[in-house]
């Protein structure tokens, strides 16, 4: 294959392939992915890179996302922090959960603000959710300490789901090590709970964490990890497609989509929620199809990968922004790298909005990629336009 048949292969010039082959220019990993697939050499070139990222740093400082202190949550009152009438702290300091063990009534308000957070988070920037999110989970499981047994089981994993999203919005933000912990207090609860699924979650969670740090042998050991035992299909479904996340970003094709098929087995064998809130996204009609068209760039499959994109971000509900952006980006950046440029700038004008209400610090990876991509055709007029309003959406993400 000649300089120039690869180079019209991949969308990229004949120069920047020239200054790769000679030695003059280091090949980005996404170059060589995109080599990879249009060579067939199943991940060989990927392999040659000095690509291991170091591990997510540890702070010796309370991050931004970190609980909130005892002093803190008595200074503001259980009451006020779960917005519920009736259960301000009694002048004895018993709280007042202890009061309502046997009707139910607190862990179904506590679970309907669980929801409206939810939805909280794909509209607001996660720096303005999490003082809340933090001082909600630390709230409820003090409430549960002081709880009859059925109750403080019912509150406790709560308390953990409300603890994982936390660490999700903390990530969000661009804090991992307040990420991290999270997650760990998400374990301790759900252990309290009996929650078997969301303590193997949790891996996958951390999965994640290692995927946006480029952590490929990490990713795929803490979700092969999450993946055994006497667990739901779904718990072992989203694991299986964090592995097959991680085998993408190794460029290996064939552990990624054995990973995708064992994922699709799960998946469907899912009988849904016993009332519980969901594991894993709810605005994504089919999971599975954004997660193979994720993994196909991944592995420098771009147009068979924004083909998927097309039609699933289609179904993504209008009022899921933080959503929009991520999969938007995603699928913006499959078509960039498929060089199809002039439908890239037409979908870019409805995605800047997204993107700059997101907030998004793991967006912001895949949006600088995209500005790197789109760079390399400033010579056309469109992209010229465009690229300023890009750049000033990404000036705005956390990171």
């Amino acid at each position: 294959m000649t300089i120039e048949q690869l180079a019209r292969s991949v969308h990229y010039s004949k120069a920047q392939i020239s200054k790769v082959e000679t030695g003059r220019k280091q090949p980005t990993t996404g170059l060589a992915r995109l080599c990879d697939a249009a060579l067939g050499a199943d991940g060989e070139l990927h392999g040659l890179l000095d690509d291991d990222a170091p591990p997510p740093a540890e702070a010796g400082r309370r991050g931004r996302g970190d609980a909130p202190s005892r002093r803190q949550l008595v200074a503001v009152g259980a009451a006020s922090v779960l917005g519920v009438p009736g259960l301000a702290r009694p002048a004895s300091g018993r709280p007042a959960s202890a009061r309502h063990a046997e009707d139910g009534s607190l862990a179904s308000a506590s679970r309907a603000l669980f929801d409206q957070y939810r939805q909280l988070g794909q509209v607001a920037p996660a720096q303005a959710v999490l003082p809340g999110l933090s001082a909600q989970t630390t709230a409820l499981s003090e409430l549960a300490r002081a709880s009859a047994a059925t109750t403080a089981r019912d509150l406790y994993a709560l308390s953990s789901r409300f603890a994982e999203f936390t660490g999700w919005m903390a990530q969000e933000a661009g804090d991992i090590p307040s990420a991290l912990r999270w997650t760990d207090t998400a374990v301790q609860l759900a252990q309290a709970a009996g929650d078997r699924d969301l303590r193997h979650y949790a891996q996958v969670r951390r999965g994640l964490v290692a995927y946006y740090a480029g952590q490929a042998a990490d990713t795929i050991g803490l979700a092969r990890s999450a993946e055994s035992g006497a667990l739901s299909p779904r718990v072992k479904g989203l694991a299986a497609q964090r592995e097959a996340q991680g085998h993408a970003l190794a460029g290996d094709h064939t552990a990624c989509f054995r990973a995708l098929e064992r994922a699709g087995r799960h998946l469907a064998a899912d009988a849904g929620t016993t009332g519980e809130p969901v594991i894993g996204t709810t605005n994504l009609p089919d999971p599975a199809a954004m997660v193979t068209a994720w993994c196909l760039l991944d592995l420098g499959r771009p147009g068979e990968s924004a083909r998927i994109f097309d039609r699933e971000c289609a179904r993504i509900p209008p009022q899921a922004t933080r959503t929009q952006a991520r999969y938007g980006t995603r699928r913006a950046l499959a078509h960039a790298q498929a060089g199809e440029i002039d439908l890239v700038c037409s979908l870019l004008p409805s995605l800047l909005g997204p993107l700059a209400s997101a907030t998004s610090a793991t967006v912001l990876l895949d949006a600088r990629r995209l500005n790197r991509t789109l760079a390399r055709y400033r010579g056309n007029p469109a992209v010229r336009e465009l690229l300023p309003e890009l750049a000033a959406s990404l000036h705005g993400l956390p990171g």
